[in-house]
């Protein structure tokens, strides 16, 4: 190969100074040129476009030049993927994959060494971010001299949206992850917070989130040979530094990662995801080269322990298929702590400079090494009793066409019918204050259940449980989860009431409901007993009869419209 050749196979921080990361057209270009030279290595495809009109690529490495989805899924092929640029400020994992890439197609033995694994990647998930291109907005971060923006051209943070799926961007990554299914998820990014000697630190699924097969292999079997070959690869590796109070001294906990975020999304289709997290103030050189050590540390472990790792999977989708109480929400449970040997700094408090007050501040010049308290355990906050099957109007199509995304099995109605089921009531409902990634949030609720009899009408859609992907349909579907369809306000339009009333005219009828409908008498006297001070407020006294009234009751008012079928 002339040097010429060999020049256009060197990456960007291999031809430059080190503190430099690719921009996305000579990323994307760079791909290309590997796929014309190698394509029994190396297939380059695009797998949709952003909010900007711009397509989104993804690749494939095979050592035996199988690229067809299909024909791997049904071989039983185990799938790495590896996701770059979701937060094209964090750029190492872009360069990194490249780099990699380029070496499986130009060393035979690294290839061979995949076996029957496939390396799955995307190099910019982010487009419209890695476009936007300055060297400010990452205002803690050591390098490179200029990087991409975190939002998308929405303005949006992609690493939120994975359920919503309010971007085009979400919207084509939940397709490709359901289609391919991977096994083993390395989504790569750059951290903030505290200052310690580590240069990688490692967001990983929820132990106890994955289940009884799952979770302890992660914990037990998985972590522990990826620190250990992290450490002999010189880039020791600690958890993500979530200090429980100020500063990591007084103990970290494990981030509870929720399905917005790429590692919780992944869970729920029961694959392991890991989020390494490099440390903003290292230099960016060594950044990259702690990102590809523990991207090919992950992907060892996965090409050797395929097979378990497989089963461990198949096995909790069974599990999860006859599942009839499933745990909602989870919490950090501080009642097992266990320790991890961390090297810090000594933090210190210092007068400011700005203003009347102190300011943290760590000294590099006094390290320190000891045992600290790690929180790695969550425990189940709430469980609920899942139904056989839930019936979705298909006047919400959005939701319905979320779960076909995702590979949820659905069964249309073929005629009208009449079905008796359960409803939640929305008694009461509180959201986040202010927007958040253009939804409003809703943080907090009260809601109960109530048999209803329901109209069902032929094109609803049925979701049975008893299907591989009954964990997607639960904690999306289920309004108390995490990250729900109804916490993003996907069901707003049912918090609102839709008639009202003219006060001077239900100021007559309003008597005559309490003289007809004894239920609305009793819960009015109970009503003036606790809100005396109401007494002389017109509108409240109306408004508590008109929306108590059985006359005027409107049946989807607060009723949560996805109904269970026991």
């Amino acid at each position: 190969m002339t040097d010429t050749a060999t020049d256009l196979l060197l990456t960007p921080f291999e031809q430059g100074n080190q503190n430099q990361t690719t921009q996305w057209a000579e990323c994307i270009a760079f791909y290309e040129r590997l796929q014309a030279r190698f394509p029994r290595v190396l297939s380059f495809f695009q797998i949709g476009s952003s909010d900007n009109g711009l397509p989104i690529h993804a690749g494939l490495v095979s050592a035996d030049g199988v690229f067809e989805r299909l024909a791997l899924k049904q071989a039983g092929r185990p799938v790495f993927f590896n996701n770059n640029g979701i937060h094209p400020g964090e750029p190492e994992g872009i360069d990194a994959c490249m780099a990699l890439v380029r070496d499986f197609c130009t060393q035979p033995e690294r290839l061979a060494a995949l076996g029957e694994t496939v390396f799955l990647f995307i190099p910019v998930y982010n487009v419209d971010g890695c476009l936007n291109r300055q060297a400010s907005s990452r205002v803690n971060q050591d390098g490179p001299e200029q990087f991409g923006f975190r939002a998308n051209g929405r303005n949006l943070d992609l690493n939120r949206d994975f359920i919503k799926c309010d971007s085009l961007a979400a919207q084509v990554f939940n397709r490709f992850f359901s289609d391919w299914d991977p096994d083993v998820m390395v989504d790569t990014h750059t951290s903030n917070g505290a200052d310690y000697a580590y240069t990688m630190t490692l967001i990983h699924t929820q132990f106890d989130k994955l289940g009884d097969g799952l979770g302890p292999y992660l914990m037990d079997r998985m972590l522990p040979a990826i620190y250990a070959a992290m450490t002999e690869r010189g880039w020791p590796t600690c958890p993500y530094v979530n200090p429980v109070k100020l500063t990591p001294d007084d103990g970290i906990e494990d981030f509870l990662e929720t399905p917005r975020f790429s590692t919780g999304f992944a869970a729920l289709h029961h694959c392991i995801g890991f989020m390494p997290e490099t440390h903003m103030l290292k230099p960016f050189a060594d950044r990259y080269a702690s990102m590809r050590a523990l991207v090919e540390v992950v992907l060892a472990f996965t090409v050797v322990n395929a097979g378990e790792l497989q089963m461990l999977r198949r096995a909790a989708r069974q599990a999860s298929q006859a599942r009839r109480n499933w745990p909602v929400l989870w919490r950090t449970d501080y009642s097992r702590p266990a320790s991890f040997r961390f090297k810090g700094y000594a933090a210190l408090q210092r007068p400011s400079l700005l203003g009347n007050y102190s300011r943290l501040t760590y000294d590099r010049s006094q390290p320190w090494e000891r045992d600290i308290a790690w929180y790695k355990r969550c425990t189940t906050e709430l469980e609920v009793s899942t139904p056989k099957q839930y019936l979705i109007p298909q006047a919400w199509r959005e939701v319905i066409e979320r779960l076909q995304w995702n590979g949820v099995q659905l069964q249309r109605l073929s005629a009208d019918q009449i079905l008796q089921g359960q409803a939640y009531i929305v008694d009461e409902v509180r959201s986040r204050p202010g927007p958040y990634e253009g939804r409003l949030f809703h943080e907090q609720m009260a809601l109960r259940r109530q048999a209803v009899s329901v109209q069902a009408r032929a094109g609803d859609v049925l979701v049975a449980l008893d299907q591989p992907h009954a964990r997607y349909a639960v904690e999306t579907l289920e309004p108390q989860a995490h990250d729900s369809f109804f916490r993003w306000g996907f069901f707003n339009s049912i918090l609102e009431k839709k008639e009202n009333y003219s006060d001077y005219v239900f100021e007559d009828t309003a008597l005559e409901l309490l003289k007809t409908e004894p239920g609305l008498r009793s819960e009015f006297e109970a009503w003036k007993t606790q809100h005396p001070e109401l007494l002389a407020n017109q509108a409240a006294l109306l408004d508590f009869i008109y929306a108590k009234a059985q006359r005027y009751a409107e049946p989807e008012w607060r009723r949560y419209p996805v109904i269970s079928l026991f």
